[in-house]
């Protein structure tokens, strides 16, 4: 879906100016933090930021190649357990931010989905995508692809709110709970900073 290797943008999700509170070094030791969502491939990162900079949720930041105006470096890839509770409060509403900013990629997933074995498909892992709507989706896009996702709705009846359900999908792989990733890029392993954004 995407041919780039690294996150150029993200959204934030929460700034700990007094660093994460699981640092055990004094606080004044500590470094300031935001924890970020990456707008590609919903990456979550830790980042820093230049002195003197600050953060607010949902705010944009640039973190790829080139100069950055607010970030001095990326921290590390964290999990979805390493988030604080603002964090996760936050990741939802980031993450349909999102699929609002792109709606033609999700889209593009109704459209181009394909089975993952003889008996189960990639629609399947949607949640609320039974076998049943699974078909209804299959035999309307034989007769054109879906152009946005009030087409999408109109044609799979029972379909009601794919931007939902796409973002509860995105957040059970943030937390891991499936082996198949559809939308977030799995850490194959241990990543370090330049993984993510050199």
């Amino acid at each position: 879906m995407v041919d780039k290797k690294y996150e150029d943008r993200g959204i934030v999700l929460d700034f700990l100016l007094q660093g994460h509170p699981s640092d055990p070094r004094p606080i004044h030791l500590r470094e300031p933090i935001a924890q970020i969502l990456g707008d590609t491939f919903f990456t979550l990162l830790e980042i820093v930021p230049m002195q003197g900079a600050m953060f607010t949720p949902h705010e944009r930041v640039f973190i790829g190649k080139g100069e950055r105006d607010k970030v001095e470096r990326i921290k590390r890839r964290v999990g979805y357990d390493e988030l604080t509770a603002a964090a996760k409060a936050e990741l939802p509403v980031a993450i349909e931010e999102l699929i609002n900013d792109a709606p033609e990629r999700f889209i593009e997933f109704f459209n181009r989905a394909a089975p993952l074995t003889t008996r189960f498909h990639q629609l399947e892992l949607i949640p609320g995508i039974g076998k049943k709507l699974m078909w209804t989706i299959i035999e309307e896009r034989k007769k054109g692809p879906f152009a946005d996702f009030e087409d999408l709705k109109k044609r799979a009846k029972g379909l009601s709110n794919p931007k939902s359900l796409i973002a509860k999908r995105i957040t059970m792989e943030l937390e891991g709970g499936d082996k198949y990733c559809i939308f977030v890029r799995p850490p194959s392993r241990r990543a370090s900073a330049e993984d993510e954004a050199p």
